[in-house]
């Protein structure tokens, strides 16, 4: 017997790529053949994507990036990418196909409604990403992972919640350490968007901490290639012990052993997060589409999980005090962390793979 075979489209960005490798992993692991199709940015997180998992990378285009010429040239790119992606979805014939969001999920998700393959996509945030919204009336299925979403009129949505990847889902309710008068960890991340806020604020927010809190400190910073250096040597001159890298590949690891996360809210952290259960400080990004990392926080906040700083109000004794508030309550500190696993999802990944079998089902019909 044939082994199905599961293609799936996402974007560029963690946000989009995570939960699909979550969803590729958990695939894999029940006998399905599973192929990705992305950009030449989505490929650079594929990393962590099992070795049996085909990766196909194909021609897409944005509008948010480039000049005139470039942004003159996106329906070329993108047509392009879906005659590629048609001719190639014949040979394949894939059972279901899941689209993640982003433009790059464009050509495979188009072929698939021209060859009336079984398909849905899965919204990561509370707001629809553009691509997802001009989607939802062509699929079969709306999986939401962040409750409520903004859904078109007419368009119902399942809540599943955010697939985490597996090295996150081995540590869902670690055990955790409030902070106290020995080693702690503060885990800064701040996604691949809007980061540079973050490195100009919270080293010096984290340096205003009492020194018999320094003393025992220890910073993850994700910094972006452009502020790397001055960020690690500004904690260098505080004389706080810091490991400032573009790209954390341990997240999950460092989260786990953090005594405090501070974090853009991006539906991906926001559900690590929730799924490790740790305090954070979450700052939406302000740009990001319809608000939606406001939506994404809402979530932790409500629960008593997180402390929200709008991005207009974030200054460095904002940060301060609240870096603050957390490290000088340890029961209140536990008590985030309680409130951050009451809320996580780690069964979102099942409850996804229970649509897209369903959907096959119903395309052998």
């Amino acid at each position: 017997m044939t082994q199905p075979l599961l293609l799936i489209a996402a974007g560029g960005t963690g946000g989009h790529m995570f939960p699909a490798q979550a969803l590729a992993e958990a695939m894999l692991a029940r006998g399905w053949r599973v192929k990705l199709s992305t950009d030449a940015r989505g490929a650079r997180y594929t990393g962590g994507f099992p070795h049996t998992t085909q990766i196909e990378q194909i021609s897409s285009a944005t509008f948010a990036r480039g000049g005139l010429l470039a942004k003159a040239m996106v329906p070329f790119r993108i047509a392009t990418g879906i005659m590629g992606a048609t001719f190639k979805m014949m040979q394949d014939k894939p059972d279901v196909v899941v689209g993640f969001g982003g433009y790059p999920t464009i050509p495979a998700m188009a072929a698939a409604i021209l060859l009336r393959k079984p398909r849905m996509i899965h919204e990561q945030n509370g707001v629809l990403g553009r691509v997802n919204r001009l989607l939802t009336k062509r699929v079969d299925a709306v999986a939401c992972g962040t409750w409520p979403t903004d859904l078109p009129e007419g368009i119902e949505g399942v809540h599943v919640g955010n697939p985490v990847r597996k090295t996150v889902l081995d540590r869902a309710e670690s055990g955790y350490i409030p902070p106290g008068d020995y080693p702690m960890e503060i885990l800064v991340i701040g996604g691949s968007q809007g980061a540079r806020i973050l490195s100009d604020i919270i080293p010096p927010a984290i340096a205003a901490l009492p020194m018999a809190q320094l003393q025992n400190l220890r910073v993850s910073h994700q910094a972006r290639d452009e502020d790397e250096d001055r960020v690690r040597t500004y904690y260098e001159d505080q004389g706080i012990a810091a490991d400032v890298q573009p790209f954390f590949s341990d997240v999950p690891r460092r989260m786990t052993e953090a005594q405090l996360v501070i974090s853009r809210s991006g539906a991906s952290s926001v559900a690590d997060i929730s799924v490790i259960g740790r305090p954070s400080i979450l700052i939406p990004f302000a740009a990001a589409t319809g608000d939606h990392q406001t939506a994404n926080a809402r979530g932790l906040v409500d629960a008593g999980a997180a402390i929200l700083i709008p991005e207009s109000q974030l200054t460095v004794d904002t940060a301060a005090a609240q870096i603050a508030a957390v490290f000088e309550n340890a029961d209140g500190a536990a008590h985030m962390a309680r409130a951050a696993s009451s809320v996580g999802k780690s069964d979102a990944t099942e409850h996804l793979i229970e649509i897209v079998e369903t959907l096959a089902q119903k395309g052998k019909t």
